[in-house]
């Protein structure tokens, strides 16, 4: 199968890296520079908060000449690929790019080999596009990180055995890092999943699966806990918001546990006199695996999984998907369809 390519296409980039304003201009189409690297005409997209202040934020992580187009979830068809890759044109695809590289807010992009899976035929391309920044960061911090198993998503009975000793605490259950991480930990068989949200997404909470929900806007994680400590203390902590919030967690977590954010450095936020020895503190950074999202993309497609979709605008609404994803109050993720 062989592709028409154009010489340009419509892309939405920041005007200055270090400034989150956007415009859509006319762009080259990108060239593959690597063997393996793919050309992937973009279906949708789902921008990250806060994607838009990264490079400023965080300037050593970023190359002075990264073009910046925002949109690290991408999905869509391969047009073209490197000879040393596996994927085809014609192949209906999602991934994660790295945040160091250009992302999916154009009519084409380029994916590295090791960053796709193949999409779920029965998936949609906004619930693919809703999936693998979430999913990634909710795996990895419950399987790469926070001592559960993966074994037991795939009917491996003794990993689900050993997950059924271990409680797990999500904050921002309601958001989809959140929705992700309730979902599996449920899956896995976790003896207790806690799930921390604000009122309006109590019921949403519970659905996904969490055996029990912190309305923090109601009582705060410390006096829930301490309401019955043997039975409410747990051994994995999954924390999506940082700050302050990170007191109620350092309560929550059990001698020996795993305290593991996407937000903050979990010691930088300790309580004084918190003399708790934890098994593992960590603070860590997603990384766009191909192989893991495999393993996503067939709990997806077994609707074992959900991706959760907030909302979906047209491309030429970037500027209104972004300005909602400010407001801090999306249930899921917030996709922008690009060619679908």
């Amino acid at each position: 199968m062989s592709f028409s390519i154009p010489a340009t296409m419509r892309t939405v980039r920041q005007v200055d890296e270090l400034a989150p304003d956007l415009v859509l201009i006319e762009t080259p189409v990108p060239k593959l520079a690597h063997a393996s690297d793919v050309l992937v005409k973009v279906a949708a997209t789902a921008p990250c908060s806060g994607e838009l202040d990264w490079a400023r934020q965080y300037p050593a992580n970023f190359p002075q000449d990264k073009e910046p187009v925002p949109g690290q979830d991408v999905v869509g068809t391969v047009v073209a690929s490197g000879s040393d890759s596996n994927f085809r044109p014609g192949d209906q695809v999602f991934c994660r790019i790295d945040a160091s590289r250009p992302g999916g807010l154009r009519e084409y992009t380029v994916a590295l080999e090791s960053e796709l899976a193949l999409k779920p035929a029965s998936v949609d391309w906004i619930s693919a596009a809703a999936t693998p920044l979430s999913a990634l960061t909710a795996w990895q911090a419950l399987f790469c990180h926070g001592g559960l198993e993966k074994g037991a998503l795939f009917g491996d009975q003794d990993a689900k055995a050993r997950n059924a000793t271990k409680r797990v605490l999500v904050t921002a259950a309601g958001g989809s890092v959140g929705g992700f991480a309730v979902q599996l930990a449920a899956a896995a068989g976790a003896d207790m999943v806690v799930g921390v949200c604000g009122t309006d997404k109590v019921e949403q909470v519970l659905a996904l699966g969490a055996s029990a929900v912190v309305d923090y806007k109601k009582q705060k994680l410390e006096s829930w806990v301490d309401e019955d400590p043997e039975h409410r203390e747990v051994d994995v902590v999954v924390d999506c918001v940082g700050g302050d919030t990170m007191t109620g967690l350092w309560r929550a977590i059990k001698d020996g546990g795993n305290f593991i954010s996407v937000s903050d450095l979990p010691e930088r936020m300790r309580p004084e006199g918190n003399l708790k020895r934890l098994n593992k503190s960590e603070f860590f950074i997603v990384k766009s695996l191909g192989g893991q999202l495999t393993e996503i993309a067939q709990l997806v497609g077994q609707r074992s999984l959900k991706p959760l979709v907030d909302s979906v605008y047209e491309f030429e609404d970037y500027q209104k998907a972004f300005d909602k994803l400010g407001r801090k109050s999306a249930r899921g993720k917030i996709v922008i369809k690009v060619a679908v």
